[in-house]
């Protein structure tokens, strides 16, 4: 560990978690300004939208490029320039003169999404003790699920109650705190490897590295085919006023905190366990959906059920990917980023094709099948050995990397040893 204070471990870990939460917080609160902002720039809804898409594709590009360029820096150092970028990206957007201004401002957020998802969310194995790691990065998680909750009202109530340009002004607010306490907070993190693109690419033939990208692909696709069209099913097959689909995604948001710090017991115990089973549950929920929207009490008792697997879910994913490379946890974390980035994507066009061709009811079906075949790949694939890891190339690191065998090692091994265990 590199701070030998307990409690200071902590407290560098709680820097961390609040920047997640404000970079998440950031990148989803255009989503609920999206008509005054369209109306104040001049520019059409559908235009408008793009800055939220640029944001993803950036960060999905972001991920590998921020990871080799700055893999022989100290960590905290690039932790804190990520947290810089965070607050200039959201201070541009809230003096932005012209909509393509705010869209540069959004390219600079992706940049920072998507080196700190990178970087900072496995970072928890180097600040506090090894049995402590899975609930700090939980705890480092939990800033993306309650940024979800919340940023989507705030950012309706901030758009009802003065300009759209408060809530940037919020964001880099809360940026500049994070940024305080990290500088205060975090030790030196000295780099453990240079890392190559190469690098990156050689992690594609890790058979336990391969599988989890898989893997994730087809969940991240899944959830975001069905959760992106949450709200129109709740207004229209289930038949509920605005009030009550707030309510129900406020219920599903907590549920996915709760389910993120349960995951940071559960996967201590078993990592493939935690992750098969959260997503058959995910499945199960998302397809029963349409089937019991004439009752709301068995739709809001589904969106419990499924809020508390997707809570686990990213948690556990990031765990396997941190666990799957030779070359250290940074290295499979960039090419996962960069995944559900590019998941996130799919499954939002695979849905609207879906919503737009068959009905809501058929987008959930379909959403639920992409997640049982995710789930079946982990499962059958991850239960596997390795036969071997191929060579990584890197350059001398400053400091000897920890070893980790975990390519030849069963995909049931926990994540409660000296290997930095990551979060989304």
């Amino acid at each position: 560990m590199t701070s030998s204070a307990p409690r200071r471990g902590w407290l560098s870990v709680t820097s961390v978690a609040l920047g997640s939460f404000v970079l998440v917080l950031s990148e989803f609160l255009p989503i609920g300004l999206l008509p005054a902002i369209a109306a104040d720039l001049d520019v059409g809804i559908g235009t408008a939208g793009l800055m939220v898409v640029a944001t993803g594709l950036v960060g999905a590009v972001a991920a590998p490029v921020v990871t080799v360029w700055t893999s022989a820096l100290d960590r905290r150092v690039v932790l804190v320039g990520l947290t810089v970028l965070l607050v200039v990206a959201d201070a541009l957007a809230a003096v932005a003169p012209a909509f393509w201004v705010l869209l540069v401002a959004r390219m600079l957020l992706g940049v920072g999404i998507g080196g700190f998802w990178a970087i900072g969310a496995g970072i928890a194995g180097r600040l506090v003790r090894p049995e402590s790691v899975i609930r700090a990065t939980s705890l480092i998680t939990a800033g993306v699920s309650v940024a979800t909750v919340v940023s989507l009202p705030l950012g309706a109530l901030v758009s009802a109650l003065a300009t759209w340009r408060l809530a940037f002004v919020i964001g880099g607010v809360l940026g500049l705190v994070a940024l305080g306490l990290q500088v205060a907070m975090l030790p030196r993190i000295p780099a453990q490897q240079r890392v190559r693109f190469g690098t990156l690419g050689s992690l594609l033939g890790v058979p336990r590295a391969r599988v989890g990208l898989i893997a994730a692909a087809f969940l991240f696709t899944a959830q975001f085919a069905a959760y992106t069209y949450i709200a129109p099913y709740l207004q229209d097959l289930v038949g509920v006023d605005a009030d009550t689909v707030t309510v129900a995604l406020l219920v599903f948001g907590i549920a996915g905190i709760v389910g993120n710090f349960a995951a940071g017991f559960t996967l201590g115990r078993s990592v493939l366990g935690t992750i098969g089973s959260a997503k058959f549950v995910l499945a199960g929920a998302v397809v029963l959906l349409p089937l019991l929207a004439h009752s709301v009490v068995g739709v809001f008792v589904l969106l419990v059920v499924w809020g508390l697997v997707w809570g686990a879910l990213p948690l556990g994913m990031q765990t396997w990917m941190s666990t799957s490379s030779p070359a250290g946890s940074e290295t499979g974390l960039a090419l996962f980023v960069t995944t559900i980035q590019l998941a996130i994507a799919a499954g939002s066009v695979l849905g609207g094709a879906a919503v737009s061709s068959f009905g809501l009811a058929v987008d959930f079906w379909l959403a639920g099948g992409v997640a049982v075949v995710g789930a079946i790949v982990l499962v059958v694939l991850g239960t596997r050995r390795s036969s071997g890891t191929p060579a990584v190339a890197s350059a001398p690191a400053p400091a000897p990397a920890p070893a980790v065998a975990v390519a030849s090692a069963p995909a049931e091994t926990t994540a409660t040893g000296s290997v930095a265990v990551a979060c989304p």
